[in-house]
């Protein structure tokens, strides 16, 4: 936004009119932002403005971003990872050893307890609860902590993961070479076994998909605890998922 007002000699605050703004939105839309990526610059801004308007309380000042409606988002469905794909991907991992346990593990319980890669990478051991099937996201968007669950094969195949296993590291996802597995290496994870199977790789955010659009056809009523379950702040996303179900 600092780079678009300097095209349009703009070097105070006191100068952005809300025509600026909406003009702003419009160059976004003409250099190919999608619409997520202009609304997305909508809410910093309108962030920063309100931010600007309650430390400075500037005399004479009326904000500009208050005559702005934010842009419209389509409404999109959230295409979840494919049942069959995740046949194939578990699959691929046949075979014994480390890492096709752990590569096995992982995809079950990417599908299983719908956390966001992030808070996966995160886990530690000692966030597992193997016999309640519980697992502590302690580390969750927003820092908000919850609790998700693992069915039986999901805990199944954890166990023989964490038997195949022979370092003394805490994380619960390990590398080969005994390192904390990172958002990229489970990225990689997924390409490998993608590509064996012959199928084309879904993203990582699609198992979380699969995991809320699962919950919500076997539990259509209890759209508050998949919110709790997956983390969620309020119920927008939500409704995407009660419309596709």
């Amino acid at each position: 936004f600092t780079r678009y007002c300097d095209t349009q000699i703009i070097s105070h605050i006191n100068e952005i009119t809300p025509d600026t703004i909406r003009r702003y939105l419009l160059h976004l839309e003409e250099t190919g932002h999608n619409p997520g990526g202009i609304h997305a610059a909508f809410r910093a801004l309108r962030a920063f403005l309100l931010w600007w308007e309650a430390e400075t309380e500037p005399e004479g000042w009326k904000n500009p971003i208050r005559k702005v409606k934010a842009p419209r988002v389509p409404t999109e469905p959230l295409e979840p990872v494919e049942l069959d794909t995740v046949k194939a991907l578990l699959a691929a991992c046949a075979g014994g050893g480390f890492t096709a346990a752990r590569d096995k593990a992982l995809f079950y319980f990417l599908l299983d307890t719908g956390a966001r890669a992030a808070e996966v990478c995160a886990l530690n051991l000692s966030d597992v609860d193997l016999m309640a099937g519980s697992v502590s996201i302690r580390q969750g968007k927003g820092r908000k902590p919850r609790t998700v669950f693992m069915g039986q094969k999901t805990r199944r195949a954890l166990r023989a993961y964490l038997k195949a296993r022979g370092d003394n590291n805490p994380a619960l996802w390990v590398t080969d070479d005994s390192g904390r597995l990172t958002y990229w290496g489970l990225n990689l994870i997924l390409v490998r076994r993608a590509k064996a199977a012959g199928v084309e790789k879904p993203g990582l955010h699609d198992f979380r998909r699969a995991s809320a659009l699962n919950f919500l056809r076997n539990n259509p009523g209890e759209r508050y605890s998949l919110q709790e379950l997956m983390g969620h702040a309020d119920l927008r996303v939500l409704r995407r998922y009660l419309a596709q179900t």
